[in-house]
């Protein structure tokens, strides 16, 4: 079963609204086996809804118009609904009996305009709100031959989110096919995307009953798998099978098999090995430790650290020798070795993390280039430092640098 999502309003065509609802509807969807095939957003004009529903109609058998239900001049979805499915609109007396009623009940006289939300489409089912003015509708019908399944709801999340569990989804049950959806995600970190394509495109495509994702974005590679099946558990041992063969191929770089964050990946490891981590983070800017703390219960193996963007504060809060700094600068195996070296003695911690570089957009030179970073890991054993030049703009130099870093951490304690 295909759907298609199609959001109205003119605002999220804006650099300044999104669209959230058809993230939720695209979960629920989901949870009842039903792929979302396509998602539109179309602005408040008659005629470009009326093309977006027609073309939605044509390649999906269910269709949510999210939005354009309200009393205004420009809320067009029953009117463009019945406009492509030819169908008339009729005034119900049950709804403008509401209206009046919620109208009363807040001391304000009913306009005119809000006569128009008490418009329900020919054959359609109206779909209470409780939260709100706007019914949804419910449409049951048939479109070049074939049976559509056709929902409005409104657009606030208040309103739309509760309607769609409370009315739609049941409905949804009721009438579809039973489907079910199984997914994993897997996680590798810092390899290449077309090299991890290299690895597992031959392995993926012998399985056609399973759509296969991959998401690249900072040294992070996301691969979902999703396989839909009237069996939820042949669905699941599908999406298993092709998932350990994946896991196989990418080898070192995997880091998680069902979806972990690699911050949450690098505190298992720790509190596996009754370890705790200190950084100093100088490019990174404190990157790394928010990274960290997001996860709950981090402060059972992160101590903390310092920011140490200036000289004076490398070598007060981490103990890099000033004369280190002045030979070598403050980008430089030397001294990043000696922030990772320096915050571990000083806090304790049985890893010591140290990290500086050139993020720019300035103050790269030609034996120094703008992306330049080290990254030094300490323990009581040894402090290895690693060099890298990564390329793009200061926020992507930056994120890049915390990932590597986080992975690093991850290896070492592998």
């Amino acid at each position: 079963m295909k759907s298609e999502i199609i959001a109205v309003g003119s605002e999220m065509l804006t650099p300044w609204r999104q669209d959230t609802n058809s993230l939720y509807l695209t979960e629920k969807f989901n949870e009842i086996g039903v792929t979302v095939a396509f998602k539109t957003i179309v602005g408040d004009r008659l005629k470009d809804l009326v093309g977006a529903i027609l073309v939605a109609l044509g390649r999906a058998d269910v269709v949510a118009i999210i939005g354009g239900l309200g009393p205004t001049e420009d809320d067009l979805t029953r009117e463009a609904v019945a406009e492509a499915l030819t169908l008339t609109l009729r005034r119900d007396d049950a709804q403008l009996a509401a209206l009046h009623a919620r109208a009363a009940s807040w001391r304000v006289p009913m306009p005119e305009n809000n006569l128009k939300q008490a418009d329900v489409l020919e054959g359609a089912t109206v779909l209470p709100n409780p939260n709100g003015s706007a019914p949804g509708q419910w449409l049951d019908t048939i479109f070049g031959g074939y049976r559509k399944l056709v929902l409005l709801v409104p657009g606030p999340p208040s309103e739309c989110r509760p309607m769609f569990d409370a009315e739609c989804l049941p409905r949804l049950r009721t009438v579809l096919p039973v489907r079910h959806i199984a997914k994993r995600t897997l996680r590798a970190a810092m390899i290449p995307e077309s090299q991890a394509d290299k690895f597992l495109a031959p392995i993926y495509t012998t399985y056609p009953d399973i759509e296969t994702t991959i998401l690249a974005h900072a040294g992070d590679i996301q691969l979902t798998l999703l396989c839909t099946k009237a069996d939820a558990a042949a669905a699941q041992q599908r999406v298993d099978e092709l998932a350990g063969r994946m896991e196989e191929a990418l080898e070192d770089w995997l880091y998680s098999s069902d979806g972990e964050s690699l911050e949450q990946i690098v505190l298992y490891y720790l509190g596996l090995r009754q370890a705790t981590l200190a950084v100093a983070e100088s490019c990174t800017g404190g990157m790394i430790a928010e990274r960290v703390t997001r996860v709950p219960g981090s402060s059972r193996s992160f101590l903390g650290g310092a920011i140490v963007y200036s000289d004076e504060l490398k070598t007060a809060y981490a103990g890099v020798p000033s004369e280190l700094i002045a030979r070598y600068g403050a980008v430089s195996k030397e001294v990043a070795e000696a922030l990772a070296y320096g915050i571990r003695r000083h806090t304790g911690a049985t890893l010591g993390l140290g990290v500086t570089g050139i993020a720019g957009p300035t103050g790269g030179s030609e034996a120094k280039p703008i992306g330049l970073v080290y990254i030094a890991l300490s323990d009581d054993q040894k402090t290895e430092v690693t060099e890298k030049n990564f390329r793009g703009d200061r926020q992507r130099v930056r994120e890049w640098t915390t990932q590597q870093a986080l992975d690093l951490i991850r290896r070492r304690l592998r």
